[in-house]
């Protein structure tokens, strides 16, 4: 059976040079960078290689760039370090109401300890009430945390606009954005767009899972959330993963190389989807309208469907797509985001995203679309009897 892979967003399959540089360096070059000898040189000029990379990327300091586990401990480190290191200055931390998990939990957690959570709320669309934003920051703001593109439905917060905001009424915050869903998609340099502190996870551009990095600018101050032998300049302790990291570094130099043609290419997928299920009829599409909204996720409702039986029964054809964030996926409450957008149950309940990447093809989209017009109809009519 043939296999179609829309669940992108959830994970990807690691390229073939990203599998070749770990393979190397977990047979040749498997040295602890921390140790002195040859093995450990080796071992180091792979990260040294990956925080070239990655800093050239984001025409940031290579000092700037700290690898993680992924994107949930990046998250863990911008938001809880940086609420603790500037805890003597106020209590308050401002995140919006359609976060992933690896931002909303943190935040929850310093909730309990006694600081002060505002969230933002967000319009149908996706769209962050920004004047509501500018308002809930005040002098005694810590850290405002949003995303960049949510995981869901594909919306874009206008995270520029969004940092001017913030430093203009209180220079001392720290903006950290969660770029999980952006980076590899989005041109990004973070100095320039007022970014303080920026989270990218490495499986969801190709690269091997358990690997991210935070870019942190040099002038923002975090305390760290893991501690030992000191590693990374005491941000983030512990025995660097080499294969991980190197990984990593390739997945992101292939992510911007032809970067154009394969961002088109993503919207011309997500184009077509869109306009057959809009011809199909009985399908709500959540998120920014055209372009507005990120180039690989569309989140679609097929009311009078159940979600899990809708994409279990695309499995069954080889279609691989998933209901909600993969992070929720084995928990009965509702989706965050679509309780955000205030999707009434029918949609929330019967969502499934489809979220793609450069090797796609418009086949496998004419493909889908056929097995949806097949087995829609009398997937509704069981679900009536």
């Amino acid at each position: 059976m043939r296999e179609i892979y829309f669940d992108n967003s959830s994970t990807t399959r690691p390229s073939e040079a990203v599998v070749e540089v770990m393979e190397k360096t977990l047979r040749e070059d498997y040295g602890n960078p921390s140790s002195l000898h040859q093995k450990g040189v080796e071992a180091e000029h792979y990260i040294r290689e990956a925080r070239s990379v990655i800093a050239g990327i984001l025409k940031a300091d290579e000092s700037e760039i700290i690898f993680t586990s992924g994107g949930t401990e990046a998250n863990n480190l911008a938001v809880i370090g940086g609420a603790l290191a500037g805890r003597r200055s106020g209590k308050r931390i401002v995140t919006t109401e359609m976060e992933h998990p690896a931002v909303a939990e943190p935040a929850a957690f310093l909730e309990r300890l006694g600081f002060e959570i505002v969230r933002v709320p967000v319009d149908r669309e996706g769209n962050l009430d920004l004047e509501f934003l500018g308002n809930a920051v005040t002098e005694d703001t810590l850290v405002v945390s949003t995303m960049f593109v949510n995981n869901e439905i594909g919306s874009v917060v206008p995270v520029e606009q969004a940092a001017k905001l913030v430093h203009e009424k209180n220079p001392k915050t720290l903006y950290h954005v969660d770029a999980i869903q952006a980076f590899g998609k989005y041109r990004m340099i973070p100095r320039d767009m007022g970014i303080d502190a920026l989270s990218v996870s490495g499986h969801k551009l190709h690269g091997p899972k358990g690997t991210g990095f935070l870019y942190l600018n040099k002038h923002t101050h975090v305390l760290p959330v893991l501690y030992g032998g000191g590693q990374q300049g005491g941000m983030r302790s512990g025995t660097e993963n080499v294969p991980g990291i190197a990984g990593l570094a390739v997945a992101a130099r292939e992510a911007y190389t032809d970067f154009d043609a394969k961002i088109e290419q993503l919207y011309l997928l997500k184009e077509h989807l869109i306009s057959g299920l809009t011809e199909m009829g009985g399908c709500v599409i959540h998120g920014q309208p055209g372009r507005t909204g990120a180039p690989h996720i569309v989140n679609a409702a097929f009311p009078g469907v159940g979600a899990e039986v809708l994409l279990h029964t695309l499995e069954d054809q080889g279609i691989y797509v998933s209901a909600g964030s993969a992070c929720s996926t084995h928990k009965r409450s509702a989706s965050p985001t679509l309780s955000a957008i205030h999707a009434p149950k029918e949609e929330t309940t019967s969502s499934v995203r489809f979220s793609f990447c450069p090797e796609n093809t418009m086949e496998e989209i004419d493909f889908t679309l056929d097995v949806l017009r097949k087995y829609l109809p009398m997937l509704r009519r069981y679900r009536a009897h």
